[in-house]
């Protein structure tokens, strides 16, 4: 807002109502204020004023609807067309910043702050290609800002795209050199492997950093983890203080460090008391019935005699996808990885086009009826051209992504999950191959409670919701399985790491690529897998993780009855003397 900075024609009531407010006279400014708009309803500084007053004392409401006077009396009004989309945001009112935001592009395009938002907003969302082209924009209007080149880095870097985002990083450090630009630095060339400059950059970061107040021991701490000095890392944030002083974020590492230290029972502690703050600080819910009755809707509208009714679409030309199924934490950036590794397939990583999908039908489609229920409208020949446009709607976000940079001829999306949508992909690419990567559930479920993720309806912040979804997604793959005619290729992890070679040149077959002997040395991939897998894949391979939810069997064994038959039927054991 410019308070601070009035402009000369504002009125004398507004100027003394200015004055009242840095004097903190809210009652006094209000009042300054409502007499000036008894007069003038229009007047926009004094709309300003008011909106920052109300904001002053709590009334964001208030606040909201002052703004959005102003925008009636003045569409194009600078000042509330931004405060209104950074007062939505900071409310936890994410769509209506959204379109907010959209707004303020629409009536300002050339307004860098506008661009700015929206891009602030993308990339929350993970559209990280379209918060790319508006961070572009803004620097483009508003000329190199160090901000602006840090938040165009990042979002290349949340990319993969290091190249890109390294010279970003280098001007902005130059013209402003402050401790986190420093840090970000440092992660760049940790993510490239390039240790000497991550550590270099590190130590200018903490050094700088102690001017701040900034502390970068968690930086510090993963980079000795990840360079299996796990011992000195938990040292290092036990200096800090006990673990119930970390941040919810520092104790889920610490637990994990305890893991590779085989400090189980201290490991498993750390885990559960870390994501169940996390996900209280988050605000992190899984709602059970809500995902169960959309499965069940998924099911009823997806039989064997729905499926053969439905129109298919054709190839379209150009790069193809190849799907990787599978719940976060099985091995699907270890598969892409080696994918990547062949000159034929560039790596998509996780893309929402999938997801995307269901607002897309329920926006052609006629009828009431929600998703999925809606769909079965395309049996209608008037509406048969639905699987095509599902198609071109993938490919094109595919290409604005960048996906097909590269013009090789596949290219893999491995978005967690994608499998409650398996009918779907059947319909848009009948012919893509799609590979569902596998892993002992409880291994899962160690692996899923160790990190922070989302996916899955925020089901991986507790042992039960992590169970209790992987049932639900069992039960209706294995239903998918039974009416879709096309095969999908199951590749389970355990024996990938056991005979990487014969599982490799399978997987290969599967997708149609000829073998590649790159393919068996993916750890020397120099793409960066923007994922918690990320040092994993980037190390030969190793049975570390395979049966390592037997350190935890009594702590999981409550939960033996439950997950028994997808264990079963997914061809693993609960037992140790078993097969």
């Amino acid at each position: 807002m410019s308070l601070l900075q009035p402009g000369p024609a504002a009125h004398p009531l507004v100027l003394r109502g200015r004055q009242a407010y840095q004097a903190r006279d809210f009652s006094a400014a209000l009042s300054l204020c409502g007499m000036r708009l008894k007069e003038h309803p229009d007047d926009l500084d004094a709309l300003e004023l008011k909106a920052v007053i109300l904001q002053a004392r709590g009334d964001t409401k208030g606040a909201e609807e002052t703004m959005r006077q102003a925008i009636r009396y003045d569409p194009a009004c600078p000042w509330a067309l931004h405060d209104l989309t950074q007062l939505l945001h900071g409310t936890g009112n994410r769509k209506g910043a959204e379109t907010a935001a959209r707004q303020a592009l629409i009536a300002r395009p050339d307004d860098p702050q506008a661009h700015l938002q929206l891009a602030v907003i993308l990339g929350e969302k993970d559209d990280l290609p379209a918060a790319e082209f508006h961070n572009r924009r803004a620097l483009e209007l508003a000329g190199a800002h160090p901000q602006l080149l840090i938040n165009l880095a990042l979002c290349l870097y949340n990319q993969g795209r290091l190249d890109e985002a390294e010279p970003l990083l280098l001007q902005s450090c130059r013209m402003e050199p402050q401790a986190m630009t420093m840090a970000h630095l440092s992660r760049v060339y940790e993510a490239r492997r390039d240790m000497v400059n991550a550590w270099l950059w590190l130590d200018r970061a903490e050094q700088a950093g102690k001017k701040t107040g900034e502390d970068f021991t968690l930086l510090r701490a993963l980079y000795l983890s990840n360079g299996d000095k796990v011992k000195d890392a938990l040292d290092l944030l036990d200096k800090r203080g006990p673990p119930a002083s970390m941040s919810a974020a520092a104790q889920l590492d610490r637990a994990r460090l305890l893991d590779r230290l085989e400090r189980h029972e201290e490991a498993w502690t750390g885990f559960i008391q870390a994501k169940a703050r996390l996900a209280r600080e988050m605000g992190a819910q899984y709602d059970a019935a809500h995902v169960e009755a959309e499965a069940a809707a998924l099911k009823s509208v997806f039989t064997r005699e729905t499926l053969e009714r439905l129109p298919r679409a054709t190839v379209r030309s150009g790069p193809q996808p190849i799907f990787i199924l599978g719940f976060p934490r099985s091995g699907t950036t270890m598969i892409e990885q080696m994918l990547n590794s062949h000159p034929d397939v560039a790596a998509g990583g996780e893309l929402p086009f999938v997801h995307e999908w269901r607002s897309l039908i329920e926006n052609v489609l006629p009828g009431t009826e929600p998703f999925p229920q809606r769909l079965v409208h395309i049996a209608a020949a008037d509406y048969h051209y639905v699987p095509g446009l599902m198609r071109d709607y993938y490919l094109g976000r595919a290409e604005v992504y960048g996906v097909t940079r590269e013009a090789r001829p596949l290219f893999t999306d491995k978005m967690p999950l994608n499998d409650a949508h398996l009918p779907l992909i059947r319909l848009a690419f009948p012919h893509a191959p799609i590979l569902r990567m596998v892993r002992h559930p409880l291994d899962v479920t160690v692996s899923m409670l160790s990190h922070n993720l989302t996916h899955g309806h925020n089901s991986g912040y507790a042992i039960d919701s992590i169970i209790r979804h992987m049932v639900t997604m069992h039960d209706m793959t294995a239903h998918y399985d039974e009416v879709l005619d096309h095969p999908v290729l199951t590749v389970h992890y355990e024996t990938f790491i056991a005979d990487q070679e014969a599982v490799t040149r399978q997987v290969l077959d599967w997708c149609g690529l000829s073998f590649d002997e790159a393919t068996l040395r993916f750890h020397e991939n120099r793409r960066h897998a923007p994922t918690p897998s990320y040092a994993q894949v980037s190390k030969p391979l190793n049975d570390r993780s395979v049966s390592r939810w037997r350190h935890y069997e009594r702590q999981l064994s409550p939960w033996f009855g439950q997950i028994a038959p997808v264990v079963e039927a997914l061809g693993y054991s609960l037992y140790a003397n078993e097969a």
